[in-house]
């Protein structure tokens, strides 16, 4: 099937003939970008629309996540967003959601920027940071109404990153594999610390793809305290 179908079919999302071919172009870029830029692993046109477009599009299908994210104006912040995933197949969806991109690696934030460029989006910026400096922005810490991160730790340490940046009410989400269940366990005490709490973990199944696909979403139910996240490397060796 297309992305269209594949888009209709399994997450109820109608992309237009534009949508489309803006995802066709960002396939296009990937390539020649990826041959001098080591952006992603999955180069093939075929994996790239399930693995990373469709991949992203699943937020939108997931309970506590798919009002939000098809109301205007709604914030959205990708940390450590890498090619634009999740954030910009989200934007490319929906233009009507404001889009912050977080990336430390100048090389990916510049294929950001050109992508931005290229579709002409307004609404969306990028942040050239790590999340432990972004996270104690004003601008930027406790403002945005969902969280987003894809394979960037394991829970009990993404969770550090994460929360700071989402507004009382508002919700985080890991896309995780097969190790959801096993991290969300491991991060009960993380969550008490930074204030948040599972509120539940989605399952969906890709074409093509073996294993399964879980989102585990986190409610932000109180402010995380002013010294989170700590300083740069330390929420990765030393876990909450």
């Amino acid at each position: 099937m297309t992305l269209t179908e594949q888009a209709a079919t399994l997450l109820d999302i109608t992309l237009t003939s534009e949508q489309v071919a803006q995802f066709e172009t960002y396939a296009r870029e990937l390539a020649v970008w990826n041959a001098h830029t080591n952006l992603t692993a999955i180069t093939d046109a075929d994996a790239v629309m399930v693995r990373h477009f469709l991949d992203s599009l699943t937020l939108f299908k997931a309970p506590p996540l798919k009002a939000l994210l098809f109301a205007a104006g709604t914030r959205v912040i990708d940390v450590g967003t890498g090619a634009g995933f999740p954030g910009l197949p989200l934007k490319l969806a929906q233009p009507e959601i404001y889009l912050a991109l977080l990336e430390a690696t100048g090389k990916k934030v510049a294929f950001l920027e050109h992508l931005i460029n290229l579709y002409k989006l307004d609404g969306v910026i990028t942040i050239k940071a790590r999340a432990e400096e972004a996270a104690h922005d004003e601008a930027h810490r406790a403002t945005y109404d969902i969280v987003a991160a894809r394979a960037v730790a394991r829970l009990p340490s993404l969770l550090e990153y994460l929360l700071p940046f989402a507004k009382v009410g508002g919700f985080c989400v890991a896309m995780k594999g097969r190790t959801a269940q096993t991290e969300a366990e491991d991060s009960v005490h993380a969550l008490e610390v930074l204030g948040g709490r599972l509120k539940s973990i989605e399952t969906f199944s890709l074409p093509g793809v073996d294993d399964p696909h879980h989102l585990v979403i986190v409610e932000k139910v109180s402010p995380t305290l002013n010294q989170y996240p700590r300083k740069p490397g330390i929420p990765t060796r030393q876990p909450l």
